[in-house]
C-alpha cells in the first residue's frame, strides 16, 4: 500500500489496479483534485489496505491477480459500506451487471475520460 497526498486532507480514495499506467493516471488526477489517495495492486494488499485508511471510496479494477475484483468487492463488503466504483476493459452488459450485483455502486468503462472520472468521484463522495 502506498499513501499519497497533495498535503490537504480531504477524502481518502483507495485505487486498485494492476496496471502500472492506469494506477498512475488515476492516482496523478486525484491527487491534482486534491484527494488523499491510497494505492495497492491486487486484491490483497487492497483488503489490508481498507481496513488500515479507512477510505471514503474505492476505485477497483475487475482484472486482478489471483482473485478478480468481484471476489475482493465481496470481502469489502463483508465489513464496510464504502462505495466502490469498478474500473474495467471488460464492459460488456454481462461484466456491468454482475459489478452492480457484487455490491458496487458504479462501473467506469476503461479506456475512459478523465472528467467523468472525476464527476462520478466527486458524486459518490457527496453522498
Amino acid at each position: 500500500m502506498q499513501n499519497l497526498s497533495t498535503g490537504t486532507m480531504s477524502h481518502r480514495i483507495l485505487l486498485v489496479d494492476d496496471e502500472i499506467d492506469i494506477l498512475e493516471f488515476v492516482r496523478y488526477n486525484l491527487l491534482k483534485e486534491g484527494y488523499e489517495v491510497f494505492t495497492a495492486q491486487n486484491g490483497a494488499e487492497a483488503l489490508k489496505a481498507a481496513a488500515e485508511c479507512r477510505p471514503h471510496l474505492i476505485l477497483l479494477d475487475i482484472s486482478l491477480p489471483f482473485f478478480d475484483g468481484y471476489h475482493w468487492c465481496r470481502q469489502i463488503r463483508k465489513s464496510s459500506r464504502v462505495p466502490i466504483i469498478f474500473l474495467s476493459s471488460a464492459a460488456d452488459n454481462m461484466n456491468i451487471v454482475m459489478a452492480m450485483n457484487m455490491g458496487a455502486d458504479d462501473f467506469i468503462a476503461k479506456p475512459f475520460d478523465r472528467n467523468v472520472l472525476m464527476a462520478k468521484v466527486q458524486a459518490l463522495l457527496r453522498r
